[in-house]
């Protein structure tokens, strides 16, 4: 499945492109120290980030990651990601908000960048925010939970759709 994703370079919008096509771009502006804005694909950031509504400001790594932070990372099968840092050792374990299995082993090489902040409906938020920064610890909390209920609504519906 193709990725595509829309891109804001100082304030003008670049056409819808393939993340592949997009990256190149993005990393030579990450190099040069600059901001990047994009709107992601996806929902594994559900409920945090949605599709083709909202966008992230990246802007270049300045250091090692620490739990909540936001990087856009590129997998070893070379899909670029971006997940939510959940757990920091040597290796960075990250997950989507919308997904309950944890990716282990992301390596600080493959990090690319990192959100700054995020727009919802014309409004900016900053990741380093406290209202940020408490609606991740509970997310992350309340995983299992979430798991839990979202099994048992799917057992319901199988339950009445048998009748």
């Amino acid at each position: 499945m193709e990725r595509f994703v829309r891109a804001d370079f100082d304030g003008v919008e670049i056409c819808t492109l393939q993340m592949d096509e997009l990256m190149p771009l993005i990393l030579e502006r990450l190099a040069a120290g600059q901001d990047v804005r994009f709107s992601p694909r996806g929902v594994s950031m559900l409920p945090m980030l949605r599709q083709g509504r909202d966008t992230v400001t990246l802007s270049p790594v300045t250091g090692r990651l620490r739990k909540y932070d936001l990087p856009l990372y590129r997998r070893e099968d070379g899909r670029y990601v971006l997940h939510r840092v959940v757990g920091v050792a040597n290796t960075y374990t990250c997950i989507g908000d919308n997904q309950y299995v944890k990716e282990y082993g992301v390596e600080h090489r493959q990090v690319l960048a990192v959100v700054t902040s995020f727009s919802r409906d014309g409004k900016e938020y900053s990741v380093s925010s406290p209202s940020y920064r408490l609606y991740c610890s509970f997310w992350n909390a309340s995983r299992f939970l979430r798991r839990c209920l979202r099994a048992l609504k799917f057992r319901l519906l199988r339950c009445f759709r048998k009748r």
